[in-house]
């Protein structure tokens, strides 16, 4: 069952026609397959035509979407091997940031990613994907974990931001963010991120300082959110929409502005009608950018990433 988001609504109202007329033909009192096909058709051009005009607000609720893959999903359809690894060794362990080892095809890699969740129950174990301090830990073990064996690091970043309770920041979740940012920066070995749904501030950034940063094409990237840019700029959320399109955060505006350096594209209508699509788009994509990382120095790779930082804003 598709959850259908507001300007989905001329959509939603097709497809309803559409199962209404089916059900009407399996009874046999009529032939009107004929007439399905036409609104099939139909649907399907308008769908296409919706998505091809997104406004960068209408981009933020796809990638916010409900039903949209998570970690889990892309770790169940694109990796083999899946080992997580556990704890920060300091405090604890934190189910919003996930990670260990696996394999990606034939090669290796270390996986790290955020984990929101695909019901109300999950959702409040993993803390909507909202990393506590011992997540940026766990995560930053596990980088150095991958440099000492070699291995490539490809993150899935998907996040409305680091999580901003009281219990948090006394752990130090300013200091957890900045030192899991320097620990991608410093890696000796090949790092691919992925922005893959929400790519929210500092929360984000600590797992997205790759020599090479991907965006799933619907997905948002951005250093606040538009309702939270709103409400400091208009002093009420309403003005989201606005926010949203002055912040360039799709990943074509990302993309011409050199922030991120590809776009994976998704099927049409988003990640969250063809998961396996976009986790096979995604595969292919990860894989092309870890060939191409192949065999440089840890002194390059270092390189790439403090050259591709400087120039943004250049």
């Amino acid at each position: 069952m598709i959850s259908y988001l507001e300007f989905e609504k001329p959509v939603a109202a097709l497809e309803a026609r559409i199962a209404e007329l089916r059900e009407t033909a399996q009874s046999g009192e009529l032939d009107i397959a004929s007439e399905i096909r036409r609104l099939e058709n139909k649907s399907a051009e308008l769908l296409a035509s919706t998505y091809k005009a997104l406004t960068p607000w209408q981009k933020t609720q796809v990638a916010r979407h409900p039903a949209r893959p998570h970690f889990r999903d892309y770790v169940e359809r694109m990796f083999e091997g899946f080992m997580p690894l556990g704890g920060d060794r300091l405090y604890g362990e934190d189910q919003a940031i996930i990670g260990g080892f696996a394999r990606l095809g034939d090669r290796r890699v270390m996986l790290i990613g955020h984990e929101k969740g695909n019901d109300t129950q999950s959702r409040i174990r993993h803390n909507f994907g909202m990393g506590k301090p011992e997540g940026y830990r766990k995560a930053v073990r596990l980088m150095e974990l991958a440099s000492r064996f070699g291995l490539p690091v490809v993150t899935l970043v998907d996040t409305s931001g680091a999580f901003p309770g009281v219990e948090a920041e006394e752990r130090g979740q300013a200091e957890a963010i900045a030192r899991s940012t320097e620990a991608c920066l410093a890696l000796g070995v090949p790092m691919v991120a992925t922005i893959v749904g929400e790519g929210g501030s500092g929360g984000a950034v600590a797992l997205a300082s790759a020599e090479r940063v991907l965006m799933l094409e619907h997905a948002v990237y951005s250093v606040i959110s538009p309702e939270g840019c709103a409400s400091i700029l208009w002093r009420t959320a309403e003005k989201a929409p606005e926010a949203a399109e002055a912040m360039k955060v799709t990943a074509q505006d990302l993309l011409a502005l050199g922030v991120i350096d590809r776009i994976v594209p998704e099927p049409v209508g988003g990640a969250h009608r063809d998961p396996a699509a976009t986790a096979a788009a995604l595969s292919q994509a990860i894989a092309q950018e870890l060939d191409g990382l192949a065999g440089k120095s840890p002194d390059a790779l270092r390189t790439m990433r403090a050259d591709r930082f400087l120039r943004i804003g250049a």
